[in-house]
């Protein structure tokens, strides 16, 4: 399969920064934001936004993990953080490249289950394939492919980019 590149490091650098931004003025009035990122992918933007956050602010940042079965997502949610770590807290759920809304929607309803101060979602690539109400809320790139096209993020050592096959 070809692979055509959509995303160099640069640019997910540039994004990155842009929503740590975003992040950072919608929640400037709060001392923690929970960052949860959904695993594998999601976890390593989350984190990529998080770090780039506390550069840029005195805001906390607690990070955690939120590992969704992707194939099933009625299966039960796992996440790194307690149920104190969120409740009545500001929170994005971040994940890599949104398809059809699916995994993002359970995950939104996984943390609604508490009371928050206030939920936002962040995704890389917004794929325009949405099967359920949910939106990004931050989003690096929006891109409208065929249901047949597969689009993978890399994030590695050595390199980090998205590319369309």
């Amino acid at each position: 399969m070809a692979q055509n590149i959509i995303l160099t490091q640069q640019q997910i650098q540039q994004i990155t920064k842009r929503i740590a931004y975003q992040i950072y003025e919608t929640f400037v009035d709060e001392t923690e934001i929970v960052i949860a990122g959904i695993a594998n992918s999601g976890y390593v933007f989350a984190k990529k936004i998080s770090d780039e956050v506390q550069k840029i602010s005195n805001i906390k940042i607690v990070l955690g993990k939120v590992e969704v079965n992707k194939q099933n997502p009625l299966e039960a949610i796992k996440t790194d953080l307690l149920q104190n770590d969120y409740e009545n807290k500001a929170l994005v759920l971040v994940d890599d490249v949104m398809n059809s809304g699916a995994t993002l929607i359970y995950g939104v309803k996984y943390f609604l289950e508490v009371p928050l101060k206030k939920f936002k979602t962040a995704v890389l690539i917004d794929r325009n394939h949405k099967k359920f109400p949910v939106k990004a809320d931050f989003k690096g790139i929006s891109l409208s492919t065929s249901s047949l096209e597969h689009i993978q993020v890399v994030f590695n050592d050595q390199e980090e980019y998205a590319y369309l096959s």
